[in-house]
């Protein structure tokens, strides 16, 4: 637990923040799938990430006005979360209840990297608490290509069976004492699914999930209402090229390339599948999905976040006609002269001005 500038060790020394590789790779066999900096899948299955990234504990600066910790799912699994909120109310035009919005959060990373201990990751999601006046829980989900869909979508779902039992209990002890409970500063009645990348693709097929007219799992869930999906340039695919997958000539180190994203998803979909399986292709899923037409899902307000420059930008906004025209309520922003993931991964001028934007869009959305 961070709280202020005091560190306090993991709620449970199992939970493995890293996802290494073997130590001796070399006796797996050739590499058969890479993505450069980012994994490396060997013959006989192995899967190594180099540590790009640092990976920071729930510990926070003093003064930044949030605490956070890590708090287990599921042992087995290895399925955990970080939790935020911030320690004090902060008013904004908007009326002030006792209880935040609650957002529940799916890294980004292709569904084969990423982690919510990512320092990108626990930075932003810090900063967005405090700023959209919210408590946040970014869930640590199986990774692909040892775990391909619907691996994702499962411990998704799972971390909302978690959150369920967490507004049920009569008190909660994961705040130190003398803090009010974590679950008395959240509103089980404003759940958001939100993410960037995979991880907004993970919230949009979750929300599916759960819109279905014939499941009964959003009633399995009560107390909690699920009010809307926050999605940051989400990971979809298709075996025929958009137009800005083809002409966007992204720099040497964009987040995002389209040999990067057709690596992505040969790892992710289940073996057999190409892109234009349901959970890769919106358009083919509002046809034939595992939940049915669009038209027929019961789909909460959706906010999507599209970068101007990002290869994914027409695949998004594809997204958000089919959306409009089967009589969902969309709102689409598109954010100029900036790339994939810009808001964690960028430290550009440019981006940070974006992040402030988006952030305030963000906090505008849950508060509408």
């Amino acid at each position: 637990m961070g709280r202020g500038g005091t560190t306090m060790t993991l709620l449970d020394p199992s939970i493995d923040h890293h996802h290494p590789g073997d130590d001796d790779p070399q006796s797996h066999g050739p590499v058969v799938e890479e993505i450069e900096g980012l994994i490396k899948v060997f013959r006989d299955g192995l899967a190594s990430r180099p540590s790009i990234v640092p990976f920071v504990s729930p510990s926070l600066p003093l003064g930044t006005g949030v605490e956070s910790q890590d708090a287990v799912i599921d042992r087995f699994t290895n399925v955990w979360a970080r939790l935020y909120a911030p320690t004090c109310q902060v008013e904004y035009k908007a009326k002030i209840t006792a209880k935040l919005p609650l957002v529940v959060y799916f890294h980004g990373g292709g569904f084969c990297v990423g982690s919510p201990a990512w320092s990108c990751y626990h930075e932003f999601l810090a900063r967005l608490t405090l700023e959209a006046n919210i408590c946040v829980v970014s869930v640590n989900y199986r990774l692909a290509p040892e775990n391909p869909l619907p691996a994702a979508y499962e411990d998704g779902f799972k971390a909302l069976k978690w959150l369920k039992q967490q507004a049920l209990l009569p008190c909660n002890s994961l705040w130190p004492t003398g803090r009010r409970g974590w679950t008395r500063q959240c509103d089980f009645s404003r759940v958001f699914l939100a993410g960037d990348s995979a991880g907004a693709n993970i919230a949009h097929n979750l929300a599916a999930r759960l819109a279905s007219n014939n499941s009964f799992e959003a009633m399995s869930l009560r107390p909690l209402e699920l009010k809307g999906t926050i999605l940051l340039q989400p990971f979809f695919g298709g075996e025929e090229r958009t137009e800005s997958e083809k002409s966007l000539v992204q720099p040497s180190r964009s987040a995002l390339s389209l040999d990067a994203s057709d690596t992505y998803w040969r790892l992710a979909l289940p073996s057999g599948a190409n892109r234009d399986h349901p959970w890769c292709n919106p358009a083919t899923a509002y046809n034939h999905g595992p939940q049915g037409r669009l038209e027929d899902l019961m789909l909460p307000p959706t906010m999507v976040c599209i970068s101007e420059k990002d290869i994914l930008r027409d695949r998004n906004l594809q997204f958000c006609r089919a959306m409009a025209a089967a009589g969902k309520v969309v709102e689409d922003v598109v954010y100029e002269d900036v790339g994939h993931a810009f808001q964690v991964l960028s430290k550009s001028q440019v981006a940070q001005a974006r992040t402030k934007e988006m952030m305030s869009h963000i906090r505008s959305f849950i508060n509408q």
